[in-house]
């Protein structure tokens, strides 16, 4: 007989995990849970208060700098990133389902390691992580089975 295929299923979104796997019932329930340290800050407290200056070549008047990217958006996606590297260093896993918004799973997706995108059996592009573990079988029912009760 061959031993049970280990599910990972990693639900996040650009500032929370969950990692979720089955119990002896075939029920799905949290393993782990991480939040970034930016979670709840606003964009303003995680760049400066004040732009940089620049000069003009041509003008002697500065130039108030405005940030390239969103400070706010740069730090889901270094937790994106932190999300997949949890992942590629999780404990053993057969089998993987990515749950996260688009933007996120794209970030995701292109960290893993081969190894663990081998091990990739589906993925949902929806924000899950605030459904209950009870509630979150009818959205994978494409890959997970309903539990049995003991």
């Amino acid at each position: 007989m061959s031993r049970p295929r280990e599910l990972l299923v990693v639900i996040a979104d650009g500032e929370h995990v969950r990692f979720v796997r089955k119990n002896a019932a075939n029920a799905l329930h949290t393993v782990k849970v991480f939040d970034s340290i930016t979670a709840h800050k606003q964009s303003s407290d995680l760049a400066s208060s004040r732009p940089g200056a620049s000069f003009s070549s041509t003008a002697s008047a500065r130039h108030a700098e405005t940030p390239r990217h969103d400070p706010h958006t740069l730090a889901k996606e270094a937790f994106a990133k932190a999300v997949a590297d949890q992942i590629n260093q999780d404990a053993p896993f057969d089998a993987l389902i990515l749950v996260a918004p688009a933007h996120v799973m794209a970030t995701i997706d292109g960290k893993l390691s081969l190894d663990a995108h081998h091990k990739l059996i589906g993925s949902l592009e929806k924000d899950l992580v605030k459904v209950p573990d009870d509630a979150l079988q009818p959205h994978l029912a494409a890959w997970v089975a309903p539990h049995h009760h003991l």
